[in-house]
């Protein structure tokens, strides 16, 4: 996990609630293959200091242990750069080389201190305890931005200053190519094309997320732009407030956090554990649950099988957890027939299918008839607006007949579903 080469430490700064700028939190080390955290005696001190998350990492002293079977504390593991930011990560310090060079060969600190400081959540990384010091990217165009992500992809070095911008956004979570934006009081991630993509993959998440928010669900904002030829999703964050200060971050955990897991554990997150979690440790559970059991059969019937751990948060205050705006609902490619959800759903059974959550609806407080009803409404808001979503995006007939009833109310989502369900679709 670490290296002879890289650092041994870094200072994990934080924007507490209300505050537009940082404090320095405590302190990250390298012990053997392990990250391990402790609180400063500064922080400790303060009268607004709130834990990074609890139960993981509680107000006390000393050096905390982590939990069982992980390597570095999850809560911080979530501020970290995944398969995209760790590329255009790769692509800066090798150079031409990143292209091909195992994402292993740099080590977890150097992942934390070297993306932009505008990430995810509350928390940055420094390699000062004394002094912050944010790693800002110079403005460019969303041209240039489109541009510099199709270079990384080619394991292409970087002009500098495009270097800076697409490293502002590296730490965002994901494999596909994105960058950060502001504009006036607002901030976006810009999702961008890929070359190796069949269709196209920014209208389609496009499509799945005003769907689902046309069905009622709580979604983060989304809008479409064109640049160098290509389709860009906007996606507006919903971890910043602007104030009359400056900017505001609330700090987020991601369900992974939640379900004390890591990455070589995610296969075992489930649905199920993450509603036990709601119930008792969320504000308002009874309507969080309806929204988790919504955004659960959403992902089925647009075909997101993408669901995994990570692409569920809630904001962490920290006394209480709420769930965030849902994000990443995007449909994966898919030739037909069966298919699984990332997470579980109830016990061992992830089968992309509305039958096994209909049959999980207790579990969320939701009686049958309630589970049925909300199938009933989301699949009649994906059949009677399919049309008028997809010409707001212009997506173009050849991919509409792609992702209609192969992503979009696949038939094997049905498959053993309620009659009701079925006729909808007649």
């Amino acid at each position: 996990m670490t290296s002879d080469a890289g650092p041994t430490e870094a200072f994990v700064w934080v924007w507490l609630p209300g505050e537009t700028g940082p404090v320095v939190a405590g302190r990250l080390a390298a012990t053997g293959n392990q990250l391990l955290f402790n609180y400063g005696r500064s922080y400790l001190a303060r009268k607004n200091a709130i834990p990074l998350y609890e139960p993981e990492l509680p107000l006390r002293a000393g050096v905390l242990p982590l939990l069982n079977g992980l390597h570095m504390p999850s809560c911080i593991r979530d501020a970290a750069p995944d398969a995209w930011g760790r590329r255009v990560i790769l692509n800066r310090k090798l150079g031409v080389q990143g292209r091909d060079v195992d994402a292993a060969s740099l080590d977890e600190l150097t992942y934390l201190l070297e993306p932009g400081s505008d990430r995810i959540g509350a928390l940055d990384f420094q390699t000062s305890a004394a002094k912050y010091v944010a790693r800002d990217a110079t403005p460019v165009s969303l041209d240039d931005l489109m541009n510099a992500a199709a270079s990384i992809e080619k394991g292409l070095p970087l002009a500098p200053e495009l270097d800076r911008a697409l490293l502002h956004g590296s730490s965002i979570g994901g494999a596909r190519p994105k960058a950060m934006l502001t504009s006036g009081d607002r901030k976006y991630v810009a999702k961008f094309s890929s070359q190796s993509d069949l269709y196209s993959v920014v209208k389609a998440e496009y499509v799945a997320m005003r769907l689902a928010a046309e069905s009622g669900m709580t979604v983060a904002h989304v809008a479409l732009e064109r640049t160098a030829g290509k389709d860009v999703l906007l996606v507006e964050r919903f971890d910043r407030e602007k104030s009359t200060a400056g900017w505001q971050r609330r700090a987020m955990v991601s369900a992974l956090t939640l379900l004390e897991l890591d990455e070589l554990m995610a296969r075992y997150a489930s649905y199920e554990d993450l509603a036990t979690i709601v119930r008792h440790r969320f504000m308002a559970p009874r309507e969080t649950l309806r929204e988790l059991f919504s955004r659960m059969l959403f992902n089925i019937l647009c075909g997101n099988t993408d669901d995994h751990a990570r692409n569920h948060a809630a904001f962490w205050d920290g006394q209480s957890l709420a769930l965030t705006p849902a994000y990443d609902i995007c449909p994966q490619a898919r030739a037909g027939g069966e298919a699984t959800q990332a997470m579980l759903i109830a016990g061992n059974e992830r089968w992309s299918r509305i039958v096994l959550c209909l049959d999980a609806a207790p579990l969320f407080l939701l009686s049958r008839q309630d589970a049925m009803a909300l199938a009933e409404h989301q699949i009649t808001v994906i059949r009677d607006g399919w049309a008028a979503i997809c010409a707001e995006a212009d997506l173009s007939e050849i991919d509409r007949n792609l992702l209609w009833r192969r992503q979009f109310l696949n038939p094997f989502a049905f498959e053993g579903a309620p009659p009701s369900l079925l006729a909808l679709l007649a």
